[in-house]
């Protein structure tokens, strides 16, 4: 399960609403090399079956089957300076959390 800060869920949900024919944000991470990952965030039309996927405050959440597991215990945040951010275990987001139930 990955949480989302207050502050990304109204980023996000801001962003939505330039792009009303892509209600699915979508979380993924991969490989860059042997040290470093790339996450991104993208809105999509639709979720595809293998998402793992996730409701938080009006937003459907979609995680591909190879991204969840390592998603596990991360926190999306956000700030103006930053940008989106993504934190893993002792790293302290902007601001408090949500937990968001996984529906699959």
């Amino acid at each position: 399960m990955i949480s989302v800060t207050v502050a990304a869920v109204a980023k996000l949900k801001a962003i939505q609403v330039h792009h009303p024919e892509d209600p699915v944000v979508r979380i993924s991470v991969r490989d860059i090399d042997h040290s470093r990952l790339s996450f991104s965030v993208t809105l999509e039309a639709a979720t595809q079956p293998d998402d793992h996927i996730q409701q938080v405050d009006g937003l459907t959440i979609a995680v591909d089957q190879l991204s969840a597991p390592r998603m596990e215990g991360v926190t999306v945040d956000y700030s103006e300076s930053d940008g989106f951010r993504f934190l893993h275990g002792g790293e302290s987001p902007s601001t408090p959390p949500l937990t968001i139930p996984t529906l699959n």
